[in-house]
């Protein structure tokens, strides 16, 4: 690495070409920064001294080996600076020509700045540009110094720090503009293509993260170390796929780098933001020479092709795009899951229905502990867990064991599910909108415009003295307990005409439940009256339609018991009780005893906090704890059931809680304090 403080006149001089290779993201400076640059230029020329202004570094290297006459070299850091100098001095090229103004032999013309700042003189085609760009902010850039019409897909930002320059010079001496901007200092880095990292430069100089995001630095890492012919090879084959899927959604392309990298890493933690980057560099460390860098690349951007075909919501028709847009309108939290089934799918390892029956249990898990009024908290966690239980042998079925095995987060059943359709009051709930829109148009080739609907109480929320009588006894109890309840919400675009009025009045004003083309208000004004018989119908048929559109989980409970006894052996193959910590007098029975225990049958051993907990297939069945003088074993028997003659035993519910256990639904507790009591002690497991 060589690095000199020079003058950007200095830098940019001679025949030589500065390249913005493919990992670098796009321009991205605006008017605020652009006017930044133009105040440190200013505030150079009020200096009294020839010292100019220091505006950062440039770090570069050589793309291919170095020529005699023609020098090209590759941007590490610093192109944003570059290119806005570069745009300065075409504003300033293009206002001289305007004004045609004339200073002395010193000063610019237009021809010094094309031949010192903007051309190579004597080079053609791409190499007589001494910068070049990406992709559409090249050719803007070519188009501005060539003074040409700019191409239909030009870059704004490029055109708009232009167009500011010019503004900016409109009152100002060009000749004290040139000689600023000629003098401003940079440190000018140049990095020995055989001898040092790129990546590694690249980091130290953009340690604080403040201005690149992890897609950027994630990006730079794939490709910076790479030749120049492979980058473009890579970057064009791949990674521009990848930028594609996002171009709408920056924020989309961090959070899908953010699930791939903890799919990789099997993670279940959510990686903070400002962690992506350090957390993809621990899991995919490339080289040169191993040849899986393209391997790497190609599957990530097929993953993200699938993410996107999710986050950012497919535009073709169909049962799959229908199903994917449908379970998007509940958030982005399924997306990491979501991935994972569709690199399945497009592998041919899940069908297209299992696919679509695979994203209708997730909308059904959503939507049940929804409407049930359960946690929704920490979801990226629980579908994390779940991808990460896929298989390629029957995800579809890894799937449903997944959401059957669930505890904390468990997948409620229909009959739960019911209930809350028909007792809870749905309409204070998040769900109860997005619901009657999927019960109103589900199965339906001609939808009804639901976007423009809101909620409408068939009884109102204020009863008048009509609908007191129509209720009949008890009126304010009955609208207490049925106002919000699934059975009187119903949808309308009519809704400040409804009011409240009498339910005949809502039947029959213009745009009523007469006139209502809504699918839902059918049995409404099929009703001469609107009383709790009504509404426990119009409930009962809704829920029943509810339950088909957000189906149960169906698999059998052997399929369920193999996955926790899979699951209980890769427990216990990690830790196993030896590890467990305790005094050598307890270390001596604990042996025996879990020697005696395992002759009985077999038996699956974990090791849980500082206990050992035996299994029979996935049923706890015992749980030893070491203690200071001995051991002790915990059953779930009843202490009146147990035939013990040495009186060991002692009931467990006796005790508020029992330190250090894994399980707390213990009924019988045995204490072993000597080898004496081995022997009576397995008798009680025996039982």
């Amino acid at each position: 690495m060589k690095a000199d403080d020079q003058s950007f006149s200095h830098i940019i001089e001679g025949s030589k070409q500065f390249k913005i290779p493919v990992f670098q993201r796009d321009y991205r400076w605006t008017t605020a920064q652009c006017s930044q640059l133009w105040k440190d230029i200013n505030l150079n020329s009020r200096s009294d001294t020839e010292q100019g202004h220091f505006i950062g570094s440039i770090v570069y290297m050589a793309a291919e080996e170095i020529g005699a006459a023609f020098n090209q070299w590759l941007v590490v850091d610093g192109q944003q600076r570059l290119t806005s100098l570069t745009l300065l001095m075409v504003a300033l090229r293009d206002h001289l020509r305007e004004v045609g103004w004339a200073g002395n032999e010193d000063s610019p013309t237009p021809e010094r700045i094309d031949a010192y700042f903007l051309k190579n003189t004597y080079e053609s085609g791409k190499r007589k540009y001494k910068l070049m760009l990406r992709r559409a902010d090249d050719a803007t850039l070519r188009a501005l110094v060539d003074s040409t019409e700019l191409p239909e897909m030009h870059s704004s930002l490029i055109n708009d720090a232009y167009e500011h320059f010019r503004n900016l010079l409109t009152d100002c001496n060009p000749a004290r503009i040139y000689r600023d901007v000629s003098r401003l200092k940079v440190v000018d880095v140049r990095l020995d293509r055989h001898h040092d990292d790129p990546q590694l430069v690249f980091e130290s100089l953009n340690s604080t993260g403040v201005d690149l995001g992890p897609s950027d630095l994630i990006r730079n890492y794939l490709l910076m170390r790479l030749p120049e012919s492979t980058q473009t090879s890579l970057y064009e084959k791949h990674w521009s796929g990848v930028e594609r899927s996002f171009r709408s959604s920056n924020e989309g392309l961090n959070s899908f780098l953010r699930d791939y990298t903890a799919v990789k890493t099997e993670t279940t933690r959510q990686i903070r933001h400002d962690r992506i980057y350090a957390k993809f560099k621990e899991t995919f460390r490339f080289s040169q020479q191993d040849g899986n860098v393209e391997t790497q690349i190609a599957q990530l951007s097929r993953a993200a092709r699938h993410y996107a075909a999710f986050y950012i919501r497919p535009v073709e028709e169909g049962g799959l795009a229908d199903t994917l847009r449908s379970l998007r309108q509940y958030g982005d939290t399924t997306a990491l899951l979501v991935m994972c089934l569709y690199d399945r799918y497009d592998r041919g390892v899940l069908s297209i229905d299992d696919f679509i029956e695979a994203l209708v249990l997730v909308e059904s898990y959503l939507v049940r502990r929804a409407v049930c009024g359960l946690q929704t908290r920490n979801y990226w966690t629980v579908f994390a867990k779940m991808a990460l239980k896929l298989t390629d042998k029957s995800p579809l079925v890894d799937l449903k064991v997944a959401f059957s095995r669930q505890d904390t987060y468990e997948f409620p059943s229909a009959a739960a599910f019911k209930r809350a359709l028909l007792e809870d009051a749905l309409y204070d709930r998040r769900i109860c909108l997005h619901m009657l829109r999927r019960l109103e148009n589900w199965g339906q080739m001609e939808p009804s415009p639901v976007e423009t609907y809101t909620i409408e109480h068939i009884m109102p929320q204020n009863l008048s003295k009509s609908w007191k009588k129509m209720l009949g006894h008890d009126p304010e109890r009955v609208h207490g307990e049925w106002l919000h309840r699934l059975g009187n919400l119903t949808l309308t675009g009519y809704n400040s005409k409804y009011s409240n009025r009498s339910f005949d009045d809502k039947k029959k004003i213009q745009g009523g439940f007469n006139e209502s083309a809504v699918r839902l208000n059918k049995f409404v004004r099929e009703q001469h009256v609107w009383t709790v018989k009504e509404m426990r119908a119009r409930g009962n048929g809704l829920a029943r339609r509810a339950i088909r559109i957000w189906p149960d989980v169906n698999v059998s409970k052997a399929l369920v018991e193999e996955a926790e006894v899979r699951d209980l052996e890769a427990r216990a193959a990690v830790r196993h009780p030896k590890d467990l910590v305790m005094s050598d007098h307890a270390r001596g029975l604990f042996d025996k005893l879990d020697g005696r225990i395992r002759d009985l049958r077999d038996l699956i051993v974990t090791v849980e906090r500082q206990s050992a907990c035996y299994y029979v297939g996935s049923n706890i069945a015992l749980e030893i704890l070491p203690q200071k003088l001995g051991v002790r074993l915990l059953r779930d028997v009843e202490f009146t059931e147990v035939d013990d003659p040495q009186e060991l035993a002692k009931d467990a519910n006796d005790w508020k809680f029992i330190p250090n256990a894994a399980y707390s639904e213990w009924n019988l507790l045995v204490d072993v304090w000597s080898e004496d009591q081995i022997e009576a002690a397995v008798g009680i497991v025996r039982q």
